[in-house]
C-alpha cells in the first residue's frame, strides 16, 4: 500500500525473509489442543476456543456421547491423535503413522474384538456388540497415544493418572474402604449392564431406565474421586495462571508508562521544562490509573475502532517524541480484549522505534483480515541484534512478546545492525481473553 517501505534487506544470516510478509506460524485459525485449558488432552479446550462455548459443555457432550452412543470416547482419543497441541507444529498421528511397531501391537486387540462379538451374538446382547466397536477403538488410540505422546505430555498423563494409582495405597482402612468402593461401583455397572441387556421379546422401558441410571450411579462411584482431584487441580492451576498474568499485566504497564517515562527524563536531563512536562504528565496518568482505572499505555476506552486505534498511536508517538509516524491502515474493526493488547504491543513497538533507531520516520501499517489482525511497525534506523537483548530489558520481551502470547496471538522481531527494524504483531479475530 502506498506509504508503507518494502520489507528490509535483512541478510539471510539474521533470519530475514523475502516477499511481502515474514514466514508466519502456523494459521491461528486450525484446530489445536488448549494447553493450559485441560483435563485429559485438551481436546475440548481446544474445540471451545475454536467455536467459543464453554469447554464444560463440550466434555458434557463427549460424556454422553460415551454413555448412549458408545463412541463418545473413541472420538475424542481420535482428535487426540489429530489435534496439534498449542505451541506444536505436528500432531500425534503424524508420528502414530510411521511407528510401525505400535500398529502391530493395536493389532493385537483384533482377536479380542472377534471374540466379544461372537459371545454378544450368542447371547443376544446388543449393548456388549454395540459396546465392543468404541471398547476396541478406545483401547487402540489409547495404546497408540501413550507410545508416541510427547515426554512432556506422557509426564503430565502420569501426572493425572497418579490418583488413580494411589487410590489404594495408605493405610489398612484406607485400602479397605477402596476395596468396598470397587466392588460397589463395579455391582452398580454390571448390574446396569444385566437390566439394560437381559431382556425379554418386548422392550422395557422401565427397566432400560433402571439399567442406565445403575450404570451412570457405578461410573461415578468408580471414578468419581479422579475426576475431583482432576477438577481441583484444574481450578489451583487457572487462578495461579491467572495471577502470573495479572502480575504481568501489570509490569507491562508500569514499563510502558513510569519506565519509559524516567528513560525520556533522562534523555531531557538537560532540558528542565521537558524534565517537568513528563514528570506532569506521568503523574497524572498514575493517577488516573490508580484512582480512576484509566489503565496507563492503553488506548483509551473512548476508541472503538481498530483504524482509529491505530491513529491514535501514531498521533501520541509524534507528539511525544518528535519523529513522524507514517500510519496506513487497511479495513476496520470492532476492539475486544485482544485487539486493544494488540493496540497495547503495537504502542510499545512503535515508541521503541522512536526512541532508539535514530530514524526520522516510522511506518506503522495495519490490515484487518476475515480471521486476524496483522500490524507490522518498521523503521529504517540503526537496528540492533535481537539476541544480545539482555535479560534485564523487558520491552521487547514483556510489553510485546508476552502480552501477545496471553492474549493468543503472535510477535516477530527482525532486525540486524545497520538494518533496521521490523516488528510483525498477529492476532486472531473473535473473543476476548
Amino acid at each position: 500500500p502506498p506509504g508503507v517501505p518494502p520489507p528490509l534487506p535483512l541478510s539471510a544470516g539474521t533470519g530475514a525473509w523475502q516477499g511481502d510478509r515474514p514466514r508466519q506460524r502456523p494459521s491461528q485459525g486450525c484446530w489445536r489442543r488448549s494447553a493450559d485449558d485441560r483435563l485429559l488432552g485438551g481436546v475440548a479446550g481446544g474445540i471451545s476456543r475454536r467455536f467459543g462455548i464453554d469447554a464444560s459443555l463440550v466434555r458434557i457432550a463427549f460424556a454422553l456421547g460415551t454413555v448412549f452412543g458408545g463412541f463418545g470416547a473413541a472420538v475424542y482419543l481420535g482428535a487426540w491423535l489429530l489435534m496439534p497441541l498449542e505451541g506444536h507444529d505436528e500432531c500425534i498421528g503424524t508420528r502414530v503413522a510411521r511407528d510401525r511397531h505400535g500398529i502391530v501391537t493395536s493389532l493385537a486387540f483384533v482377536p479380542a474384538l472377534v471374540i466379544v462379538l461372537v459371545i454378544g451374538a450368542v447371547l443376544h446382547a446388543g449393548v456388549v456388540t454395540s459396546a465392543a466397536w468404541p471398547l476396541f477403538l478406545c483401547v487402540v488410540g489409547a495404546v497408540l497415544l501413550w507410545r508416541n505422546v510427547d515426554p512432556d505430555e506422557r509426564e503430565w498423563l502420569r501426572h493425572a493418572a497418579s490418583p488413580v494409582v494411589r487410590l489404594g495405597a495408605g493405610t489398612r482402612t484406607t485400602r479397605r474402604l477402596f476395596a468396598a468402593r470397587i466392588a460397589l461401583g463395579a455391582g452398580l455397572v454390571l448390574g446396569g449392564v444385566a437390566l439394560m441387556t437381559f431382556h425379554h421379546v418386548q422392550v422395557n422401558v422401565a427397566r432400560i431406565f433402571f439399567g442406565v441410571v445403575l450404570l451412570l450411579a457405578g461410573v461415578v462411584v468408580l471414578f468419581g474421586p479422579w475426576w475431583l482431584h482432576l477438577a481441583r487441580d484444574l481450578i489451583a492451576e487457572r487462578q495461579a495462571r491467572v495471577r502470573a498474568e495479572e502480575r504481568a499485566d501489570m509490569a507491562a504497564r508500569v514499563h510502558d508508562s513510569v519506565l519509559q517515562t524516567l528513560a525520556l527524563i533522562q534523555r531531557a536531563a538537560g532540558d528542565p521544562h521537558r524534565v517537568v512536562q513528563l514528570a506532569r504528565g506521568q503523574e497524572r496518568e498514575l493517577r488516573a490509573w490508580l484512582f480512576e482505572g484509566d489503565l496507563p499505555g492503553a488506548v483509551g476506552a473512548q476508541v472503538t475502532g481498530l483504524a482509529a486505534g491505530v491513529r491514535a498511536i501514531g498521533a501520541e508517538v509524534e507528539a511525544a517524541h518528535g519523529v513522524v509516524v507514517d500510519v496506513v491502515v487497511v479495513g476496520d474493526c470492532p476492539l475486544d480484549g485482544r485487539l486493544r493488547a494488540l493496540l497495547d504491543a503495537a504502542a510499545e513497538a512503535t515508541v521503541n522505534a522512536a526512541k532508539w533507531s535514530g530514524a526520522g520516520l516510522v511506518s506503522l501499517f495495519a490490515e484487518v483480515e476475515e480471521e486476524r489482525v496483522s500490524i507490522f511497525v518498521r523503521d529504517r534506523g540503526k537496528g540492533f541484534d535481537v539476541d544480545g537483548v539482555g535479560p534485564d530489558r523487558r520491552g521487547i520481551a514483556q510489553s510485546i512478546r508476552a502480552r501477545m502470547l496471553r492474549h493468543g496471538g503472535s510477535a516477530l522481531v527482525r532486525s540486524a545492525p545497520g538494518k533496521g527494524t521490523e516488528v510483525v504483531l498477529i492476532s486472531p479475530r473473535g473473543g476476548s481473553r
